[in-house]
C-alpha cells in the first residue's frame, strides 16, 4: 500500500503570470496592465520637503507614454507610508488635455499569506510524494484549498483531507495584489502620447531634526558650534538625486487615520569633518525653509546627516543656578534637617550676528564637549532647544555641579493675622572648588508678598519669584537668609 504526503512546489507568481498561456481577452488585459506602468526609471526630477513632524511632501516628475483615450496607468515606486487623500496628479506638458477620471491607491501587497487568502476555494497543483517500498516519486495532483486561518491550511486531495501542505504553485497573480505600493489612475488623454507629469503627495515616516555640537574652550568663555541635519527615512521609498528642503516650525494638522508604517532598520550615514555651508535659509510664512544647495539621495531605511552650520569663537557664559521648591505650598523636609538642592550648571549665549551666529536655529539636541588639561575634549552633557530665532538667548543645561553644594531650610513661620504670614528661609552654599564662584538662587513666593529682610541683594523676577546672586569664596561657605511677609 502506498502512503501519501502532500508537498507543493513553489514557482514565482509573476513568472507564472508571464509564462502561463491565457485566454485572448485575459492576455490582452494583463498585457495592457503591464505596459501602462511607470516606475522610478521614468523619473526626471524629484523633490522632497521634510517637516520636523514626521511628515514630508514629495513631488515626483516623470516622462510617461500614453495613447489617446481613456487608459489605466500604474504609478509605482511611491512611498509605502503615503497619505492617499493628499495625492495630486497633473500634466506639466499639456495640463488641459490630460485629466484624471479615477484614482486608487493599491496597498494590498503581495506576500505568501495574501496569496493564500485569495485562493481559498480554488484548486492548485500539488506534487504528491508516493512511496512504494524503496521507490519514491512525485506525482502532480489537483488540491482544493478549503481554509486558511493564518496559522495553518486545510486541503482536499482526492478523497483525503490534508493539513498544512506547503509550499504551493499559483496559476496566476490575482489582479488586486501588487508587489509594491502603487497609485492607479484612470486617465483621459486628449493630447500627445508622451507627456511630462507630476505626482505630489504627503507621506509619513520621514522626519528630520537638528543636532548640534558645542565645544567649550578651557577657559569656558568661548565655544565652537557645529550643526547637523539628521534625516531619517522610513517612508518605504527611496529618492535618488533629490532636491531636499526642510521646514522648521509647527504645522497644524487635523487628526487622520494613521498611514502604513515603513519597515527596515536605520543605517547611520554620518558625515565627518568640518561642515561647510550647504543650506540656504529663508522665511516661509511663519516658518523657516532650509534648502540644500546640492542634490542628494535619500535611501529607504536610512539615517543621513548633512552639515548645517559651523561657527567658531562664540562668546558664552557659564553660570550655576539653584531653584527653590517647585511649589511654594509644599515644604517637605526631614526633622531638623536642611533639604539638599541640586546646583545646576548652564551655558548661555546669544544667537546674534556679532557672535558669529544670527541665523534661525531649528529645534534639536545640543551635545556639549569641553577641553581638558591635556588638550583633549570630553563629553560634558546635552540638552534640547526649541526653534530659536535670531537675537534670542540659548540656555543649555549640562548637569549638576559636583563641588558646589546647596542646602535649604525654612527657619521660621509666623501668623500675624488670619490672612497674613511671615516666613524665613536659609540657603547655605558650600564651594569646594579651587576657585571662587557665584550661584544664581531663585525662590518661589506665593500670594501678595514683600521682603522683610535679606542679607543679599534681591530682585523681583516675576509676580511669584525672587532672585539672588550669591558669591562663594574658594573652599568657602555663603549663607543666604531672607524673610518675607505674605498676604493671602
Amino acid at each position: 500500500m502506498s502512503s501519501r504526503r502532500a508537498q507543493i512546489f513553489l514557482t514565482g507568481a509573476v513568472a507564472a503570470l508571464l509564462t502561463l498561456p491565457l485566454a485572448g481577452s485575459e492576455a490582452r488585459r494583463v498585457e495592457e496592465k503591464l505596459d501602462r506602468a511607470t516606475t522610478e526609471q521614468d523619473r526626471t526630477e524629484v523633490s522632497v520637503t521634510v517637516y520636523n513632524s514626521n511628515l514630508a511632501l514629495v513631488r515626483d516628475v516623470r516622462q510617461i507614454h500614453l495613447e489617446s483615450g481613456v487608459w489605466p496607468l500604474r504609478f509605482e515606486d511611491v512611498a509605502a507610508s503615503i497619505i492617499p487623500s493628499t495625492v495630486h496628479f497633473r500634466s506639466l506638458s499639456e495640463p488641459s488635455k490630460l485629466s484624471v477620471v479615477e484614482q486608487n491607491y493599491e496597498y494590498d501587497l503581495l506576500d505568501p499569506q495574501k496569496l493564500l487568502e485569495k485562493y481559498v476555494g480554488r484548486e492548485l497543483t500539488v506534487l504528491d510524494i508516493e512511496a512504494d517500498g524503496t521507490t519514491v516519486k512525485r506525482v502532480p495532483r489537483k488540491a482544493l484549498l478549503l481554509a486558511d486561518s493564518g496559522g495553518g491550511t486545510v486541503w482536499k486531495i482526492g478523497d483525503e483531507i490534508v493539513t498544512n501542505a506547503e509550499p504551493y504553485s499559483f496559476p496566476d497573480l490575482p489582479g488586486n495584489l501588487y508587489s509594491r505600493p502603487t497609485l492607479v489612475w484612470t486617465l483621459d488623454n486628449r493630447g500627445a502620447d508622451t507627456q511630462k507629469v507630476e505626482a505630489s503627495y504627503l507621506t509619513s515616516n520621514i522626519n528630520w531634526s537638528a543636532d548640534y555640537v558645542l565645544t567649550v574652550g578651557r577657559d569656558e568663555k568661548s565655544a565652537d558650534l557645529d550643526g547637523w541635519v539628521t534625516l531619517v527615512n522610513n517612508s518605504g521609498a527611496r529618492y535618488r538625486d533629490a532636491k531636499l528642503e526642510l521646514i522648521a516650525g509647527s504645522v497644524h494638522r487635523t487628526p487622520s487615520v494613521p498611514p502604513m508604517n515603513g519597515r527596515g532598520s536605520a543605517q547611520l550615514d554620518f558625515l565627518a569633518g568640518a561642515p561647510a555651508k550647504q543650506f540656504e535659509q529663508e522665511a516661509f510664512g511663519e516658518f523657516h525653509l532650509y534648502t540644500l544647495e546640492r542634490r542628494t539621495s535619500i535611501e529607504n531605511s536610512e539615517s543621513k546627516q548633512i552639515a548645517l552650520l559651523n561657527r567658531t569663537d562664540i562668546p558664552i557664559e557659564k553660570y550655576l543656578s539653584v531653584a527653590g521648591q517647585p511649589s511654594y505650598y509644599r515644604n517637605p523636609q526631614g526633622i531638623g534637617n536642611a533639604i539638599p538642592e541640586p546646583v545646576k550648571v548652564f551655558y548661555r549665549f546669544k544667537n546674534e550676528e556679532k557672535s558669529g551666529l544670527g541665523m534661525p536655529l531649528p529645534a534639536g539636541t545640543v551635545r556639549v564637549y569641553q577641553a581638558d588639561s591635556k588638550g583633549g575634549v570630553q563629553f560634558a552633557g546635552e540638552d534640547t532647544i526649541g526653534h530659536t530665532p535670531k537675537d534670542e538667548v540659548l540656555r543649555i543645561y549640562v548637569g549638576n555641579a559636583f563641588d558646589v553644594v546647596c542646602e535649604r531650610k525654612q527657619t521660621d513661620y509666623k501668623r500675624l493675622a488670619p490672612n497674613v504670614f511671615e516666613m524665613e528661609y536659609e540657603i547655605t552654599l558650600r564651594n569646594h572648588k579651587e576657585s571662587a564662584t557665584s550661584v544664581e538662587v531663585r525662590e518661589p513666593i506665593g500670594g501678595d508678598w514683600e521682603v522683610v529682610s535679606s542679607n543679599y541683594r534681591w530682585a523681583k523676577l516675576d509676580a511669584s519669584t525672587i532672585g539672588f546672586q550669591v558669591p562663594v569664596d574658594r573652599d568657602g561657605t555663603a549663607t543666604l537668609d531672607y524673610r518675607v511677609r505674605v498676604k493671602w
